[in-house]
């Protein structure tokens, strides 16, 4: 896979995730909170990889 699609990919893994985190935070925090973590890891890998920083 080409590098901008991989960063691309790993950018939409994170949207997904953060519609999980969206979706947990009523029924369980800690496991939201998880979620929000591997958001961040996703969203940041993703935007360093498409060379933005």
């Amino acid at each position: 896979m080409d590098t901008d699609l991989w960063g691309l990919a790993l950018l939409v893994l994170a949207g997904f995730l953060a519609g999980g985190v969206y979706a947990m935070w009523g029924v369980n925090r800690v496991l939201a909170l998880a979620l929000a973590g591997c958001v961040a890891l996703a969203a940041a890998s993703g935007i360093l990889r498409l060379g933005y920083l």
